[in-house]
């Protein structure tokens, strides 16, 4: 009986720390081909990126469903079009949490960003 909920407890815990990776790793590839576009902060090893990870992980699993209940009327309306601009928010959010440590310009590529983390999340 212990040994399934420690199975259970770490497949959860894995599964956590894959949806962080491909954050992480979306982010990091974007952020080399468009260094213009989106940029995150290099210093300390690289840890700004791990920590935006974990920050959209973190108002993914809080805020999203928040959001997608308000916006519930607009995205069946549009059959479900409207869904990746939740992402577009809730990366706009973590653009103003991290200040010069992650930025992204223009709506285009915050909806880019937000395509592939849709995509990472089904």
């Amino acid at each position: 009986m212990k040994d399934k909920n420690i199975e259970k407890e770490i497949s959860k815990i894995l599964k956590i720390c894959i949806s962080i990776m491909g954050y992480a790793l979306i982010l990091t590839i974007l952020s080399v081909i468009f260094k213009n576009t989106i940029k995150i902060d290099n210093s300390y090893f690289g840890i700004w990126g791990i920590l935006v990870s974990i920050a959209i992980y973190i108002l993914n699993k809080t805020v999203k469903p928040i959001l997608f209940s308000l916006t519930l009327p607009i995205t069946a309306l549009t059959l479900g079009i409207f869904y990746p601009f939740i992402n577009v928010i809730i990366l706009n959010i973590v653009d103003l949490l991290f200040g010069n440590h992650f930025t992204i310009k223009g709506i285009i590529m915050s909806f880019i960003v937000a395509l592939l983390i849709s995509i990472l999340n089904i």
